[in-house]
């Protein structure tokens, strides 16, 4: 056989499945060593074939196996272990990928795997095109943006903190909320498989999948997420606190993952932190709709809904002392410099919110503090945006829980559940899909 040290395998390729036969140098004292080790990939990956040295350097990287196989072997014997084995790397065939329950049969051959245990709508089926999304709202007028811009790797992580600062009471009212009824929530709703809507880090969800595998010993837990990075931090946490529960995640927008969903899963779709704020009136209408048509008969939805208050703490909310909801703002324009090469210049911008009252909503506007022109290269195009203008990056609509109960009710969504907190300053409500048409 053709024998190398294993600092010299390394991982390559994502299709490899290796056997190895290990064995002691003849010179070398008798470590009796197992005969042969069957290995498999860190990745939990099927694996593919090579033969002796010209593909040795695509083997996986077994080295730490190996090592540790044989200091164990030998701290038994009291035997040192030299640094060189005999590796057999053979030929096996693949297994078809097995794509996950959750998927219904057309929509699951749209969906690949990125990264373990999440999965990404194929580019050729996927809706999202962010260079038309930019340019058709930056030249709208007024201008204006898609909120799910906002959340590149930098974006997420200062929305996550954005979430812990005192002024921004939105997270700790819903949670505590969450954390209280729980309970009552998942025994109202009899479903195996979770939907989060936005996910994050799904760190307020937790108080739902402990009753879920309490309630029901199990299940499948799957948030949709623009953002890659909040969806690998959930998994790790989901993986770490709940082994009961199957994850899968959709690195998608909504209504790309919603569509995706088998209707004959009982699902509990998620939307949580008051979300659905940011969909101004138009994008309302057909998020409902599609979420509705797209659901099944033994489907239920939880939404989690900031209530109109009073002008002050909602513009503090949005506003902190500390800037990050500044930073996570005008962070949108570097986002869209990486996607377009475009020349927004963060010097030359400002943020600026305040409360709308007639329309019940936070608005939160970059602002051009010098007269500059915007050239966009890849989409042979340009704007002067002018001194003082006004760009709309993000809105927060407010509710009032009693009429958007009744506006859902011509969603064919039922709802069954109400909870808020002591202050009525947040509502988390569950409707039940009804017959009645959407």
């Amino acid at each position: 056989p053709h024998v190398l040290t294993v600092s010299h395998v390394h991982w390559r390729s994502p299709r490899l499945r290796v056997l190895a036969r290990i064995s002691h140098q003849p010179t070398a004292a008798c470590a009796h060593l197992p005969e042969s080790t069957a290995l498999r990939s860190d990745k939990g990956l099927d694996v593919l074939y090579s033969t002796p040295a010209r593909f040795v350097s695509r083997a996986p990287c077994i080295s730490g196996h190996l090592r540790a196989l044989a200091s164990r072997s030998g701290e038994k014997r009291g035997l040192d272990i030299p640094a060189v084995f005999h590796l057999y790397i053979v030929g096996v065939s693949m297994k078809k990928r097995q794509m996950p329950h959750i998927f219904s049969s057309s929509q699951r051959n749209l969906w690949h795997s990125r990264e373990p245990l999440i999965w990404t709508l194929d580019t050729d089926h996927s809706q999202q095109d962010p260079a038309l999304s930019i340019s058709r709202t930056l030249l709208d007028q007024p201008r204006w943006l898609e909120a799910y811009h906002l959340y590149d790797e930098l974006g997420s992580q200062l929305f996550d903190q954005i979430c812990e600062l005192p002024e921004y009471y939105l997270t700790r009212t819903e949670s505590s909320i969450l954390a209280e009824e729980a309970k009552q929530l998942i025994a109202a709703a009899p479903v195996e498989c979770i939907v989060e809507l936005g996910a994050g880090s799904s760190k307020k969800t937790m108080h739902l999948l402990k009753e879920q595998v309490r309630q029901r010993q199990g299940g499948t837990f799957a948030p949709i997420d623009v953002s890659l990075t909040g969806l690998t931090v959930s998994r790790d946490i989901i993986g770490q606190h709940f082994s009961q529960l199957m994850f899968q995640g959709l690195h998608a927008r909504y209504e790309e993952g919603i569509s995706s969903i088998e209707k004959t899963l009982p699902t509990l779709f998620v939307f949580l932190g008051s979300t659905m704020g940011n969909f101004n009136h138009s994008e309302f209408i057909r998020f409902f709709h599609h979420l509705s048509q797209s659901m099944g008969p033994k489907d239920f939805l939880l939404l989690g809904v900031d209530r109109v208050k009073e002008a002050k703490i909602l513009e503090k909310a949005y506003n902190d002392s500390q800037g990050v909801t500044a930073d996570f703002i005008l962070n949108v324009f570097q986002n869209i410099n990486r996607l377009l090469r475009s020349g927004f210049n963060p010097k030359q911008m400002r943020y600026y919110c305040s409360y709308n009252p007639e329309w019940q909503q936070v608005e939160m506007y970059a602002v051009s503090t010098a007269t500059q022109e915007i050239h966009f290269p890849s989409l042979a195009t340009s704007f002067v945006w002018e001194k003082g203008e006004r760009i709309l990056v993000e809105i927060s609509r407010k509710f009032d829980p009693v009429r958007l109960q009744k506006q859902l009710q011509f969603f064919g969504l039922k709802a069954i559940k109400h909870f808020t907190d002591p202050k009525e300053w947040f509502s988390v409500l569950l409707f039940q899909k009804s017959n009645a048409s959407a």
